[in-house]
């Protein structure tokens, strides 16, 4: 029924542009996330270790990292395999998996903001000019790659918008979209979806993309994005395969972290619907407002759920006081 639909409402053309606007999309954050990696050197991976002592710290490191890298499954298949390897605790784990869930929200805000996407976007061509020309140091090569990356994500969200503005337009395609304002159907096209790419970022951006034409609401694009939150975990997930069983552990605390705050949110925000009866809900969203859906998510899950990390902690203290006086 679904692919009947996007059949009937999507032309080839357009799905050509679709396509090659993710897949720039994609190399873009590639770019940028490899050539910070590069200029960083081995120092992002130290850092995290050395500053994420305390749950609250970690929660930091693992925001400012995530903002850098631009991919929160970049850092947390990171924080997988330092676990595994004994070289960072279970619990300072679960504190960089909340930071990074919060960093992530940069991507949608940088495509958020039309003014702040053309200022960069013309910096990021002429840096781009900077790749090819051979004069210039490798640190400056590698600035200028990054930049080159910022250029292909714009690009790529340009792409994908010219894809979907036809489609956005369809009536078929506004009638599926009313299907996701069920908030267990939108929560599983949102998972599924994020699932299949990997990377939250681009899913998010690709809501962005069909938000532009008008066509989609609040009450579509929330249950997506919770949705969103769930299906990224599939990329940790995959990174457990093979590691030891606290890797295992690790990525099982990412999953647990966003399916309780997925829970949470679902069941606290539509309580609350259902008694007030929030009026933007029947409103237009645009990409502004995903940008803000997707931080305020992830802000309110991360204040819910951080304390039980410090009792997390304290329960450890006292089991191993328990173990030393036996």
């Amino acid at each position: 029924m679904v692919v009947r639909t996007l059949t009937e409402a999507w032309k080839w053309r357009d799905i050509l542009w679709f396509a090659g606007g993710i897949a720039l999309f994609m190399y873009g954050m590639y770019q940028m996330g490899e050539g910070l990696a590069r200029l960083a050197g081995g120092r992002l991976a130290a850092f995290l270790g050395r500053v994420a002592k305390s749950p609250t710290k970690a929660v930091a490191a693992g925001a400012g990292v995530t903002a850098v890298l631009q991919s929160s499954s970049a850092v947390t298949v990171m924080v997988v395999q330092f676990v595994n390897a004994g070289m960072m605790g279970l619990r300072q784990a679960a504190g960089v998996i909340m930071g990074a869930n919060i960093g992530t929200c940069v991507t949608a805000w940088m495509l958020g903001v039309p003014e702040v996407s053309r200022y960069l976007f013309v910096v990021a061509l002429v840096a781009a000019t900077l790749v090819l020309w051979r004069g210039i140091g490798a640190q400056k090569r590698g600035v200028a790659g990054i930049l080159l990356g910022a250029a292909l994500l714009f690009l790529g969200m340009d792409g994908m918008q010219a894809g979907t503005a036809a489609l956005a337009e369809s009536p078929q395609f506004q009638r599926l979209l009313l299907r996701c304002s069920d908030p267990l159907q939108g929560l599983l096209t949102g998972a599924l979806v994020t699932a299949v790419i990997q990377s939250s970022s681009v899913s998010v951006g690709i809501l962005q993309a069909l938000s532009a034409g008008g066509a989609m609401r609040y009450e579509t694009a929330i249950p997506v994005i919770l949705g969103q939150n769930i299906g990224t975990c599939v990329t940790a997930l995959l990174a457990c395969i093979g590691v030891g069983a606290r890797g295992r552990a690790a990525a099982a605390v990412h999953l647990t972290f966003n399916v309780a705050g997925t829970g949470i949110f679902l069941f606290g925000f539509y309580g609350l619907h259902r008694i007030v009866g929030f009026s933007f809900m029947s409103r237009p969203v645009h990409s502004v407002g995903i940008a803000v859906i997707h931080t305020v998510f992830n802000l309110v899950t991360t204040v819910v759920l951080l304390p039980f990390l410090y009792d997390w902690g304290e329960a450890d203290k006292k089991t191993t006081a328990f173990r030393m006086g036996s």
